[in-house]
Order: C-alpha cells, then structure tokens, then sequence
C-alpha cells in the first residue's frame, strides 16, 4: 500500500468502482456486486451517509431520494485482499519467510508444488522429454524423471556418503571406500560380500542364463555366463570352443556350416553322431566353401581322396553306410586342418565307425578314409550329405580349436 503512513493493516484490502450517471428520479443502480456494509456512496462528490441509501443484496445500491438528472454516482466496494488461484507476472519473493503448500498436485498439472501428508513435498511436472528436471546453478541437469516413467535419470555421480546402500529390501552396508569396488577399485574378499548384502554367497550352481557383473571401461555393465565362456574359450590356447549344432537332423538333403573365424581358430572339429542316410548303402562326403557357403567346390577333380592321386567332385568321408534295421549310421570325430591358410585344407577322421545289421563294427582309420582339397584357399564353410537321397537322423556339432 504506497503512500500508507504507520503499519500496513492486516488483512488488506481491494476497492472496485462503478460510476453511473443518474436520470431523472433514478434511485436503483445495479453494480458488480459487493459485500454488505463494504459499501461507500457518493452523490456529486459527496459521500452519503447510511441512511442515504440501502446496500443489502450484494448487487443494487438503492438510493432514498432519487438523483437529479446527470448527477454522478460513485459506488466503491472494498473486499479482503486474498492470493487465491492468482496468476503473477515476475518473480515471487518470500521475503523473511518460507513457501508453505498446503495442497497436493494433481496430474496434468504442467509445473506444482504441493503438499501432502503421506508425501511431504510433491514437485509435479509435464515436459515432452522430462516430467522433472533438477538443474544446477550453471543451468546443467542433475537429475531428471522421463516423461511418464517412474525412474530417475542421474547425469553425473551419485554420490554415497558413509552408511547403507538400499537395493530393493537389501541393505547393501559399506563405507564410501568400500563401495569402490564396484569401478574397478580392488577390495578384499570381506569387501566383496557387500554386494549381496553382507552375506557370504556359499556355493550354487551357475546356469547359462546367469548376469555376471564386469567393468567396461569404468562402466558397470552385465553380461550372461554363457557369452563369458565363449570369450575365454577365444583366449585359452588350443581351448575346443563349441560353435554350433545342426540339432536333431529329420530327412535333410544335406547339412551345412559357415562359422568360421580365422582370427580365432586354426582348425575345426565335426562330431557326427549316428548319421543315417534315407537310402542303404551310400557314401557320406564333404564339400567344402570359399566364399562363405554360397558355393560348394564339387568339381570333377577338386579333391584327392586318402590313399589316392586322382582327383574327385567329393571328399569322401566313409564310402558305405547303410540304413537298414540294426544299422546305427556313421558315428565320427572329423578334424578339419588348416581351413584358412594357403596351404592345402586336410579333412579327416580321427576316431568313430559305425555298426553294420549283423553287428559288426567296422572303425575308421586316418590312413584309409578322409581328403585332401587340391586347390590351396581359404575355406570358410562346409556341408555334409551322402552320395545320393538325404539324411534320415542324426546330429552333427561344430568346435573351433582356439589359436590364441
């Protein structure tokens, strides 16, 4: 209230004006409505006592003699000055004071501060990209809550001072020092319990789903036991790391294989196990590829056979596997040498045979069986079928032999 002299009254107060220009014998003049006996009347300047008029229903002002033509009258409410549903323009200073919210927010509200007995403080927001934004003073972002997510986003550290780390219902309890360890900061043994809560682990069996917990370059991150094994296979020396499986084999012209990696492996197992062909007594041969299993080399003489100089449109594995009733098919470990280098690709059998119908077993001998590719190249894939009508049952299995 400027100009005020002495201290400002509390409550304080709003006035509103009507000013009307009377007719003839005017007495009634409608306002915008005011408070009972919050109400002064003024008659060509001068204001009129009570008795003057009537001001009781909160719109009319009725006069008890009526006005002249074009006298002026000035009616001027007076209400209680209060900050309710207002709209400022400008910052609102709380000055000596503090902001006391007594109401909770509401959804949809754009930006609102409220209160509310189970929360305390509520910050309520709406954004495209964020519903809450915490920025500091350089006008950088904090922490922020994503739009219609209930998670929080951290832009930089989070910061634990000595005392519990709460996950879910476990209290992880440690020291700020102690709590390193999970950036690659080495802990002892007693230190490392902390991440399951303080509790000695014990033992358990890992399964290949399994999370493992590794440092990526200062980034905690989680990886599976499964991808952990195939990379320390890649990293132990003529390690045998599983590649892959045809599976159950179900009446298939042929079956293929194109995992090949020359960065980490020298040389290739197969294991068939109880391949069995549709029609009886067939050879089982190998083909083999240079660009990726697109195509096969089957040529007239692209392989020499063991034992043999002139060349085939095959690699013979085994000449004869039957099929009929007491038959098990070829059971064999195939070694493939030297699929990428420049030097000729040596495919052999290592170990197997199979078990003809009056129960002879007949095993394989390096010497006797396998082949040679004539043409030096680096073989990237492989496929298996016999000389004629598919493969009726069976499994083959994929391992490289690791050349860290």
């Amino acid at each position: 209230m400027a100009g005020y002299i002495g201290t400002v009254p509390v409550p304080q107060a709003t006035e509103t004006r009507d000013v009307y220009t009377a007719t003839s014998s005017q007495t009634t003049f409608a306002t915008g409505g005011y408070t009972p006996n919050f109400v002064s009347v003024y008659l060509n300047g001068v204001h009129l006592a009570r008795a003057d008029y009537t001001a009781t229903n909160g719109t009319d002002v009725v006069l008890a003699v009526g006005a002249a033509a074009d006298d002026t009258v000035e009616i001027v409410s007076f209400n209680t000055f209060e900050v309710s549903a207002q709209t400022f323009t400008g910052d609102v200073t709380a000055s000596g004071g503090t902001f006391l919210p007594t109401g909770d927010t509401a959804a949809g509200d754009d930006a609102a501060v409220g209160y509310a007995a189970a929360d305390g403080l509520v910050l309520t927001g709406q954004g495209t990209t964020s519903d809450v934004t915490i920025k500091n003073d350089a006008d950088a972002t904090v922490m922020s809550i994503l739009t219609g997510t209930t998670g929080a986003t951290f832009a930089g550290d989070v910061i634990v001072p000595d005392g519990d780390l709460i996950l879910g219902s476990t209290a992880v309890t440690s020291t700020a020092a102690e709590l390193n360890i999970l950036d690659g900061v080495t802990a002892t043994a007693a230190e490392i319990n902390l991440i399951d809560g303080g509790t000695t682990r014990g033992t358990t069996t890992i399964a290949d789903g399994d999370g493992v917990l590794i440092n990526d370059a200062g980034t905690m991150r989680q990886t599976n036991v499964t991808t952990l094994a195939t990379y320390m296979g890649t990293k132990i020396g003529g390690g045998l790391v599983f590649l892959a499986s045809s599976g159950v084999i179900s009446d298939a012209a042929s079956v293929a294989f194109t995992q090949f990696d020359a960065t980490a492996y020298d040389h290739y197992q197969f294991w068939c196990q109880n391949v069995v062909p549709v029609t009886d007594n067939v050879p089982f041969y190998g083909f083999t590829s240079t660009d990726g299993g697109s195509s096969y080399d089957t040529g007239s003489s692209d392989y020499i056979a063991a034992g043999a100089s002139s060349g085939l449109a095959h690699g013979p594995i085994f000449p004869l596997v039957g099929s009929a009733s007491g038959e098990t098919g070829v059971t064999v470990a195939l070694a493939l040498l030297n699929p990428h280098a420049t030097t000729k690709t040596l495919c052999f059998p290592f170990a197997g045979g199979y078990q003809n119908a009056n129960g002879v077993v007949y095993q394989f001998h390096a010497d006797q069986y396998g082949f040679y590719r004539v043409a030096a190249a680096d073989v990237d894939a492989i496929k298996f079928q016999f000389s004629s009508g598919n493969i009726e049952s069976g499994e083959i299995v994929m391992y490289g032999i690791v050349n860290a």
